[in-house]
């Protein structure tokens, strides 16, 4: 009896597996932009640390800004910079660019820049095992060429349908010192919600300085005023 209890329970699980990975490409967007939607809402006033470390590695110039990211209600992002350790180059030629960039791009609410089948083309290419997740990958391209879009990669998870990574570059640089800018951004699923980790960026650069390199890396989650000082902003 215990015998066919556990042959039966593995044999649900199988079927459910199996249903999952017959759903046709549409239903999985469908499944991903349903549950995008929930965690826009979720990420809304709610804030991280960041620490952004930057390099311009032809000059041997390197610096790291330590900030608080917020987002508000609206979902609007905003920056508070706590400390900056390095070269003043750096500073003003890769982090804050980067930050003026992301700024720009929320200017204008219209122009939506958000992953869904009314901005990208998804093209499906199977599923595949991302650190350990079942995934479902796809080829994604823009439909316009705004700033903050990409062409490249997006893995789903399977299981949550929630972005686990993304990867690609900028069909519109964010800035005329940049020329193309690749990147590949991580996330990590906490309580339903698909939380930034690491975004890792590279570009050449206009002004004879080389290659520019960013690193992000987030922590310390925290919604609305639940208090993230436990961990604490080191």
């Amino acid at each position: 009896m215990k015998f066919r209890a556990v042959a039966a329970l593995i044999a649900f699980c199988l079927s459910v597996g199996a249903a999952s990975s017959a759903l046709p490409p549409d239903a999985i967007v469908a499944h991903y932009c349903e549950a995008t939607r929930g965690q826009d809402r979720a990420m809304q006033a709610s804030s991280m640390d960041v620490e952004i470390a930057a390099s311009l590695p032809q000059l041997k110039k390197h610096g790291k800004l330590s900030a608080l990211r917020r987002v508000s209600a609206l979902g609007r992002i905003t920056y508070e910079k706590l400390r900056f350790e390095g070269d003043g180059t750096v500073k003003k030629q890769v982090i804050n660019r980067y930050l003026s960039a992301e700024a720009e791009a929320q200017e204008d609410p219209s122009l939506s820049i958000s992953l869904t089948p009314d901005n990208y083309n998804f093209k499906y290419k199977g599923r595949t095992n991302l650190e350990g997740r079942e995934t479902h990958l796809f080829e994604v391209s823009p439909k316009h060429k705004r700033a903050g879009m990409f062409q490249g990669k997006l893995w789903i998870d399977a299981a949550t349908f929630l972005r686990v990574q993304e990867s690609g570059y900028l069909v519109k640089s964010p800035s005329v010192f940049l020329k193309k800018v690749a990147f590949v951004r991580k996330y990590q699923i906490r309580d339903g919600i698909s939380v930034p980790r690491q975004e890792q960026s590279f570009a050449d650069t206009r002004l004879g300085v080389g290659r520019a390199e960013i690193t992000i890396d987030f922590s310390n989650f925290a919604v609305d005023s639940a208090p993230f000082g436990a961990a604490g902003i080191q």
